[in-house]
C-alpha cells in the first residue's frame, strides 16, 4: 500500500484544481499555472501539494481548438500528449545522473527552473490565429473554415446538466485510473513478478513508454483519416476510439505470461492504445461544445477521471494486498474502455453539438 498512500496528497490537488481551472481564461490560466508548477519542485518540501498538470491539460485543449479545424484536432492533440510520454522516457535517466552531480534537493531546482525556459517561449510567441502576424490568409482561413461562434462565455450552470458534459465525464473516469494504474504500479508489477531491479534496469519501462508515444501520435491521426474518407465526426471519434479500445484487450493476457518481453509487449501495447484512446477522447468536447466552454469541460471531465484515478489506485494496493494477485486489476485495465466507449455512446449516440446557450 506504500506506492498507494504516495499517491494520495498530489492526485487529491490535481482533482481539486482540474475542475475551477478549466473556467478560466486558458492563456492566463495555463500561464499561471506552469508557473506554480516548475515552483513546486524547487520548493518541494513545502508546496508539494501544487499541481500544473491540472490546469494545463484544460488550457492545451482550448489552445488545438482555437488553432486547428475539426479535421486535424486529434492529430494535434495526439501530438502534444506524446510529449508527456517523451518526459516519462527521458526522466528515469536523467534524473539518476543529476542527483549524483547536484543531490536531490539540487535535481528538484534544475527541473523545475527548465520549464521557465519553455514559459519565457510560450509568452513571447503564442498568439491567436487572427492575431499571429506569421498566419497567411489561407491558412487563417483554414483554420476559421467552420461558422464562427458568437458565444463569449458559458457558465457552468448549463455545463453540468449536459449529456455531453457527462459522456466526456464518465470515458475520463474509466480510463484516467488504468494510466495511473501504469504510470504507479508497473515498475512495482515486473519487480515482483520478475525480480527486476529497475533502478539498474529502466529498458522495460522506457520501451513501454516510447511504444505509448506511437499510440498518442496514431490514434489522433486515426480519427482525422476517416474525417477526410468523408466519415462523420460520430463516427469517425467513435471508430478510432473502438480500435483503440480493442487494442488494449490484449493486455488481459499480461498476467499469466512468464517471459518479461511479452509482458512490456503487452503493457505497451495497452498504453499506446490509450494514449490513441486520449487523444480522441479529448477532442470530443471541442466537437461537441462550443470554444467558450471547452477549457470548462475538459477541466471537470479530468477532476472526475483524477478522483477516480485515486480511488481505484487505493483500491489496487487493497487488492494486491489481500488477493496477491494482478489478474483483477488487469481485468479491469482490458476491459474498462470498451465499457467506457457504450457510455459515451448511451449519453450522445448521435455526437450533435450540446446545447448550452
Amino acid at each position: 500500500m506504500a506506492g498507494a498512500d504516495s499517491l494520495r496528497p498530489p492526485a487529491r490537488s490535481e482533482a481539486i484544481i482540474r475542475f475551477p481551472h478549466g473556467y478560466r481564461g486558458y492563456r492566463k490560466a495555463g500561464d499561471f499555472a506552469i508557473s506554480l508548477e516548475h515552483l513546486r519542485p524547487a520548493f518541494h518540501g513545502h508546496c508539494d501539494r501544487i499541481h500544473r498538470e491540472a490546469a494545463n491539460f484544460p488550457a492545451c485543449i482550448k489552445t488545438v481548438s482555437e488553432w486547428f479545424p475539426r479535421k486535424e484536432r486529434a492529430l494535434a492533440t495526439g501530438i502534444f500528449n506524446s510529449g508527456a510520454n517523451a518526459g516519462a522516457i527521458l526522466a528515469p535517466l536523467l534524473v539518476a545522473p543529476l542527483k549524483d552531480t547536484v543531490g536531490w534537493r539540487g535535481t528538484f531546482v534544475v527541473t523545475g527552473a527548465t520549464g521557465f525556459i519553455w514559459l519565457i517561449f510560450w509568452l513571447w510567441l503564442y498568439r491567436k490565429p487572427a492575431e499571429h502576424r506569421r498566419v497567411s490568409a489561407q491558412e487563417l482561413a483554414n483554420i476559421q473554415s467552420e461558422p464562427q461562434e458568437r458565444i463569449e462565455s458559458v457558465p457552468y450552470s448549463r455545463i453540468l446538466p449536459s449529456r455531453e458534459t457527462w459522456a466526456f465525464a464518465v470515458a475520463k473516469a474509466l480510463s484516467d485510473p488504468i494510466w495511473w494504474f501504469y504510470l504507479f504500479w508497473l515498475p512495482s508489477y515486473l519487480r515482483e513478478t520478475f525480480n527486476l531491479d529497475i533502478r539498474g534496469n529502466r529498458l522495460p519501462l522506457v520501451v513501454a513508454y516510447g511504444i505509448s508515444t506511437i499510440g498518442s501520435v496514431g490514434g489522433g491521426y486515426l480519427s482525422g483519416a476517416f474525417l477526410r474518407r468523408g466519415s462523420s465526426v460520430n463516427v469517425a471519434r467513435k471508430a478510432a476510439m473502438g480500435i483503440c479500445a480493442v487494442g488494449v484487450l490484449p493486455v488481459l493476457f499480461a498476467p499469466f505470461t512468464h517471459s518479461l518481453c511479452l509482458v512490456v509487449g503487452l503493457v505497451g501495447l495497452a498504453m499506446a492504445a490509450h494514449q490513441g484512446w486520449s487523444a480522441n477522447l479529448f477532442t470530443v468536447p471541442s466537437d461537441l461544445f462550443p470554444k467558450a466552454a471547452v477549457g470548462s469541460v475538459v477541466g471537470f471531465g479530468g477532476m472526475i477521471g483524477s478522483v477516480a484515478g485515486v480511488l481505484f489506485q487505493l483500491a489496487t494496493g487493497y487488492v494486491v494486498e489481500w488477493t496477491h494477485s494482478y489478474v483483477p486489476i488487469f481485468i479491469v485495465c482490458g476491459i474498462s474502455y470498451s465499457v467506457g466507449l457504450l457510455f459515451m455512446h448511451l449519453l450522445t449516440p448521435k455526437m450533435a453539438p450540446a446545447r448550452v446557450e
